[in-house]
C-alpha cells in the first residue's frame, strides 16, 4: 500500500477543491513562428513555466494550501476523522516539501487526536486498526526522511544511502532512523503483514549499524538474497571528491566530450521547472570545474532527460533537452524541449525555436536520434505522452519538419522509451517504442489522482515499427510477439550476446516497494518482469528473461548498459523507484556472464543506491579504458532530493579498444554504424559487436565506443560497417589499450594520443 493516499483523504473530506486537475488538459499552446532569436525566446518560456508551476502538484505548494484552508473552515461538529486526515493531508504534503518537522508535528497531531478520539470513529475493529496502522507508518516513514536529510543529504559522504549500507554510510545522528524502528514494529505488531514497513525496518536498522543483529528475528530480511556468488570488485562513489554530488531532483545526464579534447564532459538536468541545466568540463587532471555560465546555459531550467549527437555534422556533439513527462500539459503551462547546438568548443545556444521543433511543446522525456531514410543527415523521434509522436526528418538546413503522420508512427499511447536499431539488417534502422500504458486519471471521486501520478489503470502495447525504407513504417511488434511488458519504460537495442544481431531489452514499471519486498521475503512475484528479447538472427526474436535470471520487481526509470569488466559482453545498470517516499529500493546493476545470463552485482559492486535513480551513463571519465558510471539521483516531489553519483570502475586487468568514427557520406556521428571486432583469447577467436549509439532511452553514454577485449592483446581483425554508404572498412592486427579514430572512407586508422589520469580523491574524513 502506497502511503500517498490522498484521493482518500480528500474523499473523506468531501471535496475535490485540493486537487488540481480537476479540468482536462488544454491543447499544448502552438508557438507563432520562429522567433528572430530562438536562445532568449526559448529562456523566456522556461522563465514563464517556472513561474507558473507554483501551482503543481510536484513543484508548488496549492496542495498544502488548500489542505491547511480545509483544516481551518472545519467546523467544531465535524466528524473527527475528518480532522485527522486533513493534518495527514497536511503532513504529506509538508513532506512532499521537504519540511520534515511540520510534517512530523501534523502526522503526531493526528495520531493523537486518533488515541484521544478513537471510540467515536467507528465500532469497526478492522477498520480502526486499518486507520491506526496508517497514521503510524506515517510517523514512521517521517522520522525515516528526518534521518535520511540529517545523515544522508546534507551530510553525506559516498557510502551514503548504498545498500548494504556500510560504516560511511551509518547514521551519526541517530534519532531520526531510531523513532523510525519503534514506529515500524509499532505497525507490525498492528499489522504482521506489512511488508513495507518490514523492508524499511530493517533498512532503518542498517541506517543505525545494527542490522542484522538487532533486527527481530520474525521482520528480518537478507538483503542477500539475490546477489551472485562470484567474486567482484567494490565501485567507490566519488561525486562528492570530484564535486559532481550536487543535489536535484529527478533529472537525465549526458556523457560526451563536448569541446573536443579528448574529455568526457557531463551535462545534468533537474526535472524541476526552477532547477538550472549544468555543465561540468572534465579538465582532464582528474577534476572537474562546473561551466554552466561559460557553456551558455544559463536560465535553461528543467529537463527530465537529454539525448545527444552531431545533428548538423559539424564536428561537434549538440544536446537535445526533453521536458514535460508526467507533467500532463497542465492548462496554461508548456515543457518545450530544447535543442542546444554546439559551437564546437563546449558552448551552446538553443536553437529550438529556429530549427523548427518548438511549434508544439508535447510532454515527453525520451527521444531519440537515427537516420531513417539513409540521406547522411540525423533525424529525430520524440515519443509523447498520451499525444501524437513525433519524427522530425533532418532539412539539412538546420531545420526540421515531422513527418510522423504520413511515416506511420504516431503511436497514440503514453511512450515512455524510444530506441532505434537495424534489427533486420536491411540498412535502414527499425524503432521500438515502450509505452506505459494509461496513466491513472480518474480517481473514486472523478478527479484526477494524485496520490499515484506515476501510475497506471491498464497497461498498453509496445511498439515495434519495422523501416520499409521508403519513408514509410509497419508495426510488427504483434507479429513478432515483442509488446510485452505492458506496464514499461526505458528500452534499447544492444547484441548481449555477441551473436551479430540485434536483441532488445526493455524494462518494467510494474509494482510497488512492498512487491519487492515481498520477493526478498520469499513470496512468488506478483508483478510484471522485464523482458530480454533474443534475435534469432532471422528477423525474430525469443522473451528469454526467465532463463537469463531478469524475472524481477524493479519499478526501473533511469537505465544504460557498457561493459564493467571489459570482457566485451555489456552489462547494464538499473535505476529505480517512484515518486513516493517509502520507495526506498537499490538501483540493481547486472553482470553479463558470457551472454548465457546475467548476475546481480548490486551488493558486491556497491551499486545498490536506494534513492530514486534516473540518467544513467556509462564512460570513460579517466581515460583508463574501464567505464565509469554516473548516475542521475533524486526523486519527484521538491523535498526528495539527493546528490548525484560517479562509481569509479576499480579494474578488472582485461584489454580494451577505444574507437571514434566520424562519417563522411554518414551522419557524422556515425550513429548506427556497426563495429565488428575479431579477438583471439586462449587460442580461441570470438567475436565482439557494437553499434554506435549513446546507449538506453534514460540517459547518455559517450558516441565513442568504449569496447573490452578480454586479455586479446590485439585486435585480429575490426570491420565498421556503414550503413548509409553499404561500405565496409577492415582493419587487422590493431594493439590493445588504444584511442582509435576511424573517418569513413579513409584506409588508414588514426591513433589518438590521449592519457590516462587518476581522479583526484579527497582524503578520508
Amino acid at each position: 500500500m502506497s502511503f500517498l493516499s490522498n484521493t482518500r483523504i480528500l474523499l473523506m473530506l468531501g471535496s475535490c477543491l485540493l486537487l488540481s486537475g480537476c479540468q482536462r488538459a488544454d491543447k499544448p499552446e502552438i508557438a507563432s513562428g520562429d522567433p528572430p532569436d530562438s536562445h532568449q525566446e526559448m529562456v523566456d518560456l522556461l522563465q514563464r513555466t517556472k513561474t507558473l508551476q507554483s501551482d503543481s502538484v510536484f513543484f508548488g505548494n496549492r496542495q498544502l494550501r488548500m489542505a491547511q484552508e480545509m483544516l481551518a473552515k472545519l467546523p467544531a461538529s465535524a466528524p473527527v476523522i475528518q480532522r485527522i486526515y486533513a493534518l495527514q493531508m497536511i503532513g504529506e504534503e509538508q513532506l512532499k516539501h521537504g519540511r520534515t518537522q511540520l510534517a512530523l508535528e501534523s502526522q503526531t497531531a493526528a495520531l493523537k487526536l486518533f488515541n484521544e478520539e478513537a471510540d467515536q470513529l467507528t465500532d469497526d475493529e478492522k477498520t480502526l486498526t486499518k486507520i491506526e496502522v496508517r497514521m503510524l507508518f506515517l510517523v514512521a516513514l517521517t522520522y525515516l526522511r528526518i534521518g535520511e536529510v540529517e545523515n544522508c543529504v546534507h551530510c553525506q559522504t559516498g557510502e551514503s544511502c548504498i545498500l548494504p549500507i556500510r560504516k560511511g554510510g551509518v547514521h551519526l545522528q541517530q534519532s531520526g532512523s531510531r523513532h523510525a524502528v519503534e514506529y515500524f514494529q509499532r505497525v507490525l505488531a498492528k499489522d504482521p503483514d506489512h511488508s513495507g514497513a518490514r523492508w524499511l525496518l530493517n533498512i532503518a536498522y542498517m541506517t543505525l549499524g545494527e542490522y542484522p543483529d538487532s533486527v527481530p528475528e520474525q521482520w528480518l530480511v537478507r538483503f542477500d538474497t539475490f546477489d551472485s556468488k562470484d567474486s567482484f570488485p567494490r565501485f567507490a562513489n566519488i561525486s562528492r571528491d570530484l564535486g559532481l554530488d550536487v543535489i536535484t531532483l529527478s533529472g537525465g545526464v549526458v556523457a560526451d566530450d563536448f569541446d573536443n579534447d579528448g574529455w568526457i564532459d557531463l551535462m545534468v538536468s533537474t526535472w524541476d521547472t526552477a532547477g538550472q541545466l549544468l555543465c561540468y568540463r572534465n579538465n582532464g587532471d582528474g577534476t572537474f570545474s562546473e561551466r554552466t555560465s561559460e557553456a551558455g546555459l544559463t536560465g535553461l531550467f528543467g529537463g527530465l532527460n537529454m539525448i545527444q549527437a552531431d545533428y548538423d555534422n559539424d564536428g561537434d556533439v549538440d544536446v537535445l533537452v526533453l521536458r514535460g513527462g508526467w507533467q500532463r500539459n497542465a492548462p496554461g503551462i508548456s515543457h518545450p524541449n530544447s535543442l542546444l547546438q554546439n559551437d564546437g568548443e563546449g558552448h551552446f545556444r538553443d536553437v529550438t525555436f529556429a530549427a523548427g521543433l518548438g511549434a508544439r511543446h508535447y510532454p515527453t522525456q525520451t527521444a531519440s536520434w537515427a537516420d531513417f531514410d539513409n540521406d547522411g543527415l540525423l533525424d529525430l523521434y520524440v515519443g509523447n505522452e498520451s499525444f501524437p509522436c513525433q519524427l522530425f526528418k533532418n532539412n539539412g538546413d538546420g531545420t526540421f519538419r515531422n513527418v510522423a503522420r504520413t511515416a506511420g508512427v504516431e503511436n497514440g499511447s503514453y511512450t515512455k522509451g524510444v530506441t532505434w536499431g537495424d534489427f533486420d539488417n536491411d540498412r535502414f534502422p527499425d524503432l521500438y517504442v515502450s509505452n506505459f500504458g494509461t496513466p491513472s486519471r480518474l480517481g473514486e471521486t472523478g478527479t484526477e489522482d494524485v496520490d499515484r501520478p506515476f501510475a497506471a489503470d491498464r497497461g498498453s502495447e509496445n511498439r515495434l515499427y519495422r523501416n520499409q525504407g521508403n519513408g514509410t513504417f509497419v508495426d510488427v511488434a504483434k507479429q513478432l510477439q515483442v509488446t510485452r511488458p505492458l506496464f514499461s519504460f526505458p528500452t534499447w537495442f544492444w547484441d548481449y550476446n555477441n551473436d551479430g544481431a540485434l536483441d532488445i531489452f526493455v524494462a518494467s514499471y510494474h509494482g510497488t516497494v512492498e512487491d519487492l519486498a515481498g520477493e526478498y521475503f520469499g513470496l512468488p512475484r506478483q508483478t510484471e518482469a522485464s523482458c530480454l528479447y533474443r534475435s534469432d538472427g532471422k528477423g525474430g526474436f525469443e522473451e528469454v528473461s526467465a532463463s537469463h535470471g531478469l524475472q524481477r520487481t524493479t519499478l526501473t526509470m533511469g537505465a544504460n548498459f557498457g561493459d564493467l569488466d571489459n570482457d566485451g559482453f555489456l552489462d547494464f545498470y538499473l535505476g529505480t523507484g517512484s515518486p513516493e517516499y517509502d520507495s526506498l529500493m537499490p538501483n540493481l546493476m547486472f553482470r553479463n556472464q558470457a551472454g548465457k545470463r546475467f548476475a546481480d552485482v548490486t551488493a558486491t559492486g556497491g551499486f545498490g543506491h536506494l534513492q530514486k535513480g534516473h540518467g544513467i551513463a556509462f564512460a570513460d571519465f579517466d581515460n583508463d579504458g574501464d567505464q565509469d558510471i554516473f548516475a542521475e539521483i533524486g526523486g519527484a516531489y521538491k523535498g526528495d532530493g539527493f546528490s548525484n553519483a560517479l562509481f569509479e570502475n576499480p579494474g578488472f586487468k582485461n584489454q580494451w579498444i577505444c574507437v571514434k568514427l566520424v562519417g563522411r557520406q554518414s551522419n557524422r556521428s556515425g550513429i548506427g554504424a556497426r563495429i565488428h571486432l575479431v579477438i583471439e583469447e586462449a587460442d580461441t577467436e570470438r567475436s565482439i559487436y557494437r553499434w554506435v549509439n549513446s546507449g538506453g532511452s534514460f540517459g547518455g553514454s559517450p558516441l565513442r565506443q568504449n569496447i573490452g577485449i578480454g586479455q586479446a592483446t590485439q585486435v585480429k581483425t575490426l570491420e565498421v560497417y556503414w550503413p548509409t554508404s553499404n561500405q565496409t572498412q577492415t582493419f587487422h592486427d590493431l594493439p590493445a589499450n588504444q584511442f582509435l579514430k576511424i573517418v569513413e572512407g579513409q584506409d588508414q586508422v588514426q591513433v589518438q594520443q590521449l592519457k590516462a589520469i587518476r581522479f583526484q580523491r579527497q582524503p578520508s574524513e
